[in-house]
């Protein structure tokens, strides 16, 4: 088996998350291979750039994830390992990466966007980071206040 460590972002915009549909037709969230030297928070960034052209603020970590599929071209099993940061955009514009095999995308309200990903532990990292997010906000706003 061929282990890969990814890295990803969950992305919000408002009250809003990100999401992409694959060549497979499910929706998911960014996410691609750490390279090299690179690290998870630099590889998230960079990663959901590529796919969605977003420019993104990390707020937190989310979480980790995994799963594992079997790679045709390898001939053989691969696990991803997902680390998750929580991630800001100002700018609500996207631009599908339609070369990587994406065929759609854009920022969905939570309840929408949990209904139509495809794989239970991304709905699940959706709903606690979106609790996570309203909190970090609350916090900053709190502090602007003061």
């Amino acid at each position: 088996m061929i282990f890969r460590n990814c890295a990803g972002g969950v992305v919000f915009y408002a009250n809003q998350v990100f999401l992409l549909k694959n060549e497979k037709n499910e929706w998911v969230l960014p996410k691609g291979k750490i390279r090299n030297d690179e690290s998870s928070i630099d590889a998230a960034i960079s990663r959901v750039k590529i796919e969605t052209s977003l420019d993104t603020e990390i707020l937190s970590t989310a979480g980790e994830t995994c799963y594992e599929f079997f790679s045709i071209s390898r001939k053989q099993p691969v696990c991803n390992q997902i680390t998750w940061y929580i991630m800001i955009t100002k700018n609500k514009e996207s631009e599908i990466n339609k070369k990587l095999g994406f065929k759609d995308g854009g920022f969905f309200p939570i309840d929408e966007a949990i209904r139509i990903i495809s794989y239970s532990q991304d709905q699940s990292l959706v709903n606690l980071s979106y609790k996570k997010y309203k909190e970090i906000m609350k916090e900053k706003k709190e502090r602007v206040a003061v």
